[in-house]
């Protein structure tokens, strides 16, 4: 297994790079914007996954082990191959994916070539539940009052879903405060609960 490179890029365009290490040369498939990252002749390291087939060896890379991990678990799911699977990671970040999968929310995905509304739907169920802690923004905080996993799921997929952290804090602290124990452990109860107080919060801003 092929778990990482480092070495001289010998050419880095459209979705592949070409990286010589120890004298041989690896075409290693990227999303566009880390291709765009690297410079021809410089140093450069990835991480790397290895798809054998049975005509072919396909190596992708990604900047760090987080895209990687999301590499993997997206491959995971029925009817995703590795193209659709960089696809994804072109298109959304580790962050996206994880505050579409917390909101139960396919259509980021939907918009992705190749990805269909069956598969995006899949996509979202097979990821529940896989996505770890690391990869929600280091800045929000955690909420007291409910499980620290919840509430840190629904304050990833508010934010994903543009709204200030403060404000997304604040609005799940209050629902928590006003919800039952049983409610307060699911992630779509309290996200549904948070977003309808947040409805009118943000119609009156407007």
């Amino acid at each position: 297994m092929i778990s990482s490179l480092r070495g001289t890029v010998l050419s880095a365009v459209g979705g592949t790079a070409v990286v010589e290490v120890g004298g041989v040369g690896f075409a290693v498939q990227l999303t566009p914007d880390h291709v765009l990252s690297l410079r021809v002749g410089e140093e450069a390291f990835v991480y790397t996954s290895l798809i054998v087939r049975e005509d072919a060896l396909q190596l992708f890379g990604f900047a760090d082990r987080e895209q990687l991990e999301v590499f993997e678990l997206l491959t995971g799911v029925s009817g995703v191959g590795p193209k659709s699977a960089i696809g994804v990671l072109s298109v959304l970040s580790p962050d996206d994916i994880a505050a579409a999968v917390a909101a139960d929310d396919d259509a980021p995905f939907r918009k992705v070539s190749g990805i269909g509304p069956k598969t995006a739907k899949l996509i979202v169920v097979s990821l529940t539940g896989k996505l770890t802690a690391s990869r929600r923004p280091a800045r929000v905080a955690k909420t007291a009052g409910a499980p620290s996993s919840v509430a840190d799921s629904v304050l990833v997929a508010l934010v994903g879903l543009g709204w200030p952290e403060k404000v997304a804090s604040e609005a799940v602290a209050e629902v928590v405060g006003d919800t039952d124990e049983k409610q307060r452990d699911s992630v779509q109860s309290l996200l549904r609960l948070t977003l309808a107080r947040l409805g009118p919060a943000q119609q009156a801003a407007r």
